[in-house]
């Protein structure tokens, strides 16, 4: 018997592994605690397959997680959705380990956000994942990432989609903003993933800690809740379990917050992805 929390409850970044972790247990559990819906994001290309050298090299990966999102969906008494891209960290596979210079490494880059930008265009996609390193890199490599990233922003714009980000900590991203803006996006739905409670800039989807959801909670601003979870079988309940944003949204509740939850489990996913969390939730 799953857990009814009165609300809807999204998980707005997490990876589901069919073949090497718990797949469709985790999203058993999810479902189990009260959660109902989910976004789930590719595993970057590496961990489900070889460093791509092709652009085609990134189909099978996305052909991989529209599948088990599929799977996940008849689960859940709301939906899932796919967002598709290219892992940020995958520049430094390139560079490091592979010989390429940045402007080459960038290139590949950029053309399997155009693979995953087909998936949007046929409708079997919600949105593009890109960003950059979180970690130290050269000018070089940098420049290459943003370059990407502002390419994934351009189609953003070409296909009225949301792009999510990987990025550094920080509570300022007002530059990325801009640069979602020139691109002809609109920066509300650009996604900083791995978000602390506070954001200048793209809509935080905030780690789901309890100190950074008091902060979000707080703020009277969009913002959306994740988990991160990675199923990883070495690497079991990293980043946060499935278990979490439920648990995290039944104490929120216990504290009042209900505004909180339907800001992020509502009104921020409508005003983002275009989708209704409401509409498509199942009777308990």
């Amino acid at each position: 018997m799953s857990e009814d929390l009165g609300t809807p409850v999204l998980d707005n970044h997490l990876h589901l592994d069919p073949d090497h972790g718990r797949g469709m247990a985790a999203v058993d559990d999810f479902a189990r605690l009260g959660g109902t819906h989910l976004i789930v994001v590719n595993k970057p290309s590496w961990h489900l397959g070889p460093v791509p050298a092709e652009p085609e090299d990134f189909r099978p990966v996305f052909e991989t997680t529209i599948g088990v999102v599929s799977e996940a969906a008849e689960r859940l008494r709301g939906d899932a959705w796919p967002v598709l891209g290219v892992h940020p960290g995958l520049i430094s596979r390139l560079v490091d380990d592979e010989g390429y210079d940045p402007a080459e490494a960038r290139d590949l880059m950029g053309a399997g956000i155009d693979v995953a930008a087909e998936f949007v265009a046929d409708g079997r996609a919600l949105g593009l994942k890109s960003g950059r390193p979180h970690y130290d890199v050269s000018d070089a490599v940098r420049e290459a990432s943003n370059e990407v990233m502002r390419h994934a922003f351009a189609r953003g714009a070409d296909l009225d989609c949301p792009v999510q980000l990987h990025t550094e900590a920080s509570e300022d991203l007002t530059e990325i903003a801009d640069w979602a803006r020139e691109a002809g996006m609109d920066p509300t739905r650009v996604v900083k993933h791995y978000a602390g409670g506070r954001l200048a800039g793209p809509t935080p989807s905030v780690m789901s800690e309890k100190d950074r959801l008091s902060v979000a909670g707080g703020t009277g601003e969009p913002f959306l809740m994740e988990t991160d979870f990675v199923d990883d079988p070495d690497r079991p309940g990293a980043v946060m379990g499935p278990k979490t944003v439920p648990r995290r949204v039944r104490w929120l509740l216990e504290e009042g917050r209900d505004d909180a939850v339907r800001t992020a489990h509502v009104e921020t996913p409508r005003a983002v992805y275009g989708i209704d969390t409401e509409g498509t939730l199942d009777p308990a």
